[in-house]
């Protein structure tokens, strides 16, 4: 297995281990605690938020889709991302690859478990407020960013 592979399977596994055991701890602790904690008035709580759509509570109204809908387009996305690593040299688009499929593979076992993705980081400032999300929201966030970073990069190189 090349480096850049076990790098990425790395972040794959750190990323839904600590996924899940933040999950958990958090919902035992709000459960008992009223579902709601201010960690930073004003600016961040955590809450226990039950997501039934796709990343940021996208399409999770009534007309939710399926959680196995969801779970499927999931498995798909990183079956795709898994083509892909096994592709790349760049080490920025292993590390992003592995965080997204990281955290897609968090949310799968979220909806697996319990039909819906528990969220529970909640930021607002004055009147702006964020969707609340999880470790493994962040992870796909970050990974996106680091595949968008290394392309924009490899731009840079190319151009004369």
């Amino acid at each position: 297995m090349r480096p850049i592979d076990k790098q990425a399977m790395i972040l794959v596994l750190v990323t839904v281990v600590v996924d899940q055991v933040s999950k958990q701890l958090l919902m035992t602790w709000l459960a008992s605690t009223g579902a709601v904690v201010t960690v930073i008035d004003g600016f961040f709580r955590l809450v226990m938020v039950w997501n039934r759509g796709v990343s940021f509570g996208l399409m999770g109204g009534d007309q939710a889709l399926p959680p196995w809908v969801l779970s499927g387009v999931a498995i798909a996305v990183c079956i795709g991302l898994f083509l892909w690593l096994r592709r790349t040299d760049r080490a920025l688009t292993g590390w992003g690859i592995g965080l997204v499929m990281g955290g897609a593979i968090g949310n799968v076992i979220d909806r697996a478990r319990w039909g819906a993705v528990f969220d529970f980081a909640d930021f607002h400032v004055g009147q702006w407020h964020w969707p609340a999300f999880n470790i493994a929201d962040a992870a796909i966030v970050v990974g996106v960013g680091l595949m968008l970073l290394d392309s924009l990069l490899a731009e840079t190189r190319r151009t004369p």
